[in-house]
């Protein structure tokens, strides 16, 4: 079982204490992600320097509105870093519109990268809260057949959901999102901009996260599935200091 923990890189200081922090986890975390947010000033992909890739596999994330296909940036990147793994995602268009973004499908990304990595670890995204589970689902076999080889998924927070896209995810390397909710705001967002659909039980609180991330995991090891940490704005001591990682080595 593989554990993936995401640093957002606000800036290079705040991705240096994330990165100090994972490693006090010993070798609970195998896998760092890193998402590519346009608001900030560091590029995912630029961070492959400041981590020891012989102790963590490197994922950075690219969006596919970011690039032309025929343009080979996209490529010429990953060459230049050396990458081995990467993410792709649709991306969301830029608030006002203020950065040039293109009408790059996924599915086509995903197919020329393969064409022109044959070896490279592939890995695209789902979610199941953007659309029904059918369409998801089918949109997820789609990606697979142009070459994702694993998946990481938005977060869950109803464990009832989580077997169900477990049962579609048969055969692929899977990843299942776990990020705590700790304020009502936090999760007032997620239901306005995520379209997530609480269970009745949720609480954002940390006893209550930490409880479900303790079950995922556990659920997630007897499954072979794996885990994918999304920690936003939370204490992480106080979080990882009660999830039992160590539990399922």
């Amino acid at each position: 079982m593989n554990i993936s923990f995401e640093i957002v890189p606000r800036s290079i200081a705040a991705f240096d204490e994330q990165y100090a922090f994972v490693q006090t986890l010993d070798e609970s975390i195998n896998f760092i992600n890193v998402p590519d947010i346009q608001r900030f000033e560091t590029r995912s992909w630029e961070l492959a320097t400041r981590i020891d890739r012989s102790k963590y596999r490197f994922i950075p994330h690219f969006r596919s509105i970011d690039f032309k296909i025929e343009s080979g940036e996209l490529f010429r990147i990953i060459e230049q870093y050396q990458l081995d793994s990467i993410l792709l995602v649709s991306g969301d268009p830029p608030e006002g519109l203020k950065r040039t973004f293109y009408a790059t499908d996924v599915v086509d990304m995903i197919r020329a990268v393969r064409q022109r990595f044959p070896s490279l670890n592939i890995y695209a995204g789902f979610d199941p809260h953007r659309q029904g589970l059918q369409d998801e689902c089918y949109y997820t076999l789609r990606k697979a057949e142009a070459g994702a080889t694993g998946f990481f998924s938005q977060p869950f927070y109803d464990s009832r959901l989580i077997e169900i896209y477990a049962e579609h995810m048969q055969g692929l390397e899977t990843y299942i999102g776990i990020s705590p909710i700790t304020t009502m705001a936090s999760k007032n967002y997620w239901e306005v901009k995520n379209k997530v659909k609480f269970p009745v039980a949720f609480r954002p609180d940390y006893d209550w996260n930490v409880e479900f991330a303790n079950q995922v995991i556990a659920s997630a090891a007897a499954c072979g599935l794996n885990v994918y940490f999304m920690p936003i704005r939370i204490d992480l001591k106080k979080y990882f200091g009660a999830i039992r990682l160590g539990e399922i080595r």
